[in-house]
């Protein structure tokens, strides 16, 4: 068995990169959509995630680049057609980013009810997608065929890593739920890709970091008793997410702590360089946010090609750049807001 390879054996990130990352995490981590997601945030786990994804090294030795899977997609709109929301495909696109600006390849896997979303997110994403970016859907538990298990096992053998992103987690008694309690299990939207997770740390162990906002997301069973016990989550018992990640981003809005991943993995992987814990180009730390973080352009794009293709705001129910309820404005700000901490180190270093 090839064990999980990250090299956590380089040591801290400086004081500087440490303040930066800390600082991201406190920005997501607050409450925008009073849904009570602050006693969700498990303090440090962006910085242990963002170290974990910049330094990935791939298990087997017959492989040049280190692999990531992206669990994402929630199909919560479940009368519509396709019954997607638009939190989760471009936290899980700027997850995908990071990682092949980072030097790896990685695959999106989703549901295939959230195949034409997922789809319309990635065409013509951009150059830096080439070659490195697929995606991968699958079938409800009873409709997965014996190649569709070949495929799905196939996938966790070549992984190094695998992260969540907005991914509808199974609860207590294995189906996944919506905020409002509704089974998208029994509604028949819901892949088995907890899978992957449970392949993956059974016989590969492979880390699982998972990223949410409300508590049925895939991770946040690190969590669970803040779930059960936080009032402001209806239906915590029932809807909770059981399965728990290694390490736990909690955000307001699942996109926003991709974001936050983006930006926290570019810092530490500049500063890894700088201080030469790790070989690698001697690139500017702009340089280096630039090909892990999207900007507010590849954003708007994004969202307008995911509700051209039928995507919805998961709050509102409506075909609108909107995530949870909030606008477009909103998200953008956060991510301005993102970047600007990020490169702010650099101005410490000047």
């Amino acid at each position: 068995m090839a064990s999980a390879s990250f090299q956590s054996d380089i040591g801290a990130v400086s004081e500087s990169a440490f303040a930066v990352v800390s600082s991201i995490e406190a920005i997501i981590s607050k409450d925008e959509g009073g849904r009570g997601m602050e006693s969700l945030v498990v303090e440090g786990d962006l910085l242990q995630s963002a170290q974990l994804l910049s330094r990935l090294v791939p298990r087997r030795g017959d492989c040049l680049k280190a692999h990531v899977i992206i669990l994402s997609g929630f199909p919560c709109c479940v009368d519509q057609d396709p019954p997607t929301e638009t939190d989760g495909p471009p936290g899980a696109l700027a997850i995908a980013r990071a990682a092949i600006g980072l030097g790896y390849h990685a695959t999106v896997v989703t549901d295939e009810c959230n195949r034409s979303v997922f789809k319309a997110a990635m065409h013509n994403v951009g150059h830096w997608a080439e070659s490195s970016l697929g995606l991968e859907t699958f079938k409800t538990e009873e409709e997965m065929t014996l190649s569709d298990n070949d495929r799905l096992a196939s996938l966790v053998e070549k992984c190094d890593l695998i992260i969540a992103c907005e991914r509808a987690g199974p609860a207590a008694d294995g189906h996944c739920y919506t905020m409002r309690g509704i089974d998208m299990t029994e509604r028949g939207l819901i892949a088995p890709l907890h899978r992957i997770v449970e392949l993956g740390r059974g016989a590969e162990g492979i880390q699982f970091v998972a990223i949410g906002d409300g508590g049925n997301e895939m991770g946040m069973g690190k969590v669970l008793k803040a779930i059960l016990t936080n009032p402001k989550i209806k239906n915590g018992d029932k809807i909770a997410a059981v399965t728990a990640a290694d390490y736990l981003i909690a955000a307001s809005v699942s996109n926003w702590g991709g974001y936050a991943l983006a930006a926290a993995a570019a810092v530490v992987r500049e500063d890894d360089i700088r201080n030469k814990r790790l070989p690698g180009p001697q690139r500017s730390l702009k340089d280096w946010v630039n090909r892990c973080v999207p900007s507010e352009e590849d954003e708007v794009s994004l969202l307008d090609r995911c509700v051209q293709a039928g995507c919805r705001d998961g709050v509102s129910g409506q075909k609108e750049r909107t995530v949870d309820g909030m606008s477009l404005e909103t998200s953008m700000k956060c991510l301005r807001s993102i970047c600007s901490l990020a490169l702010g180190s650099e101005r410490d270093l000047a």
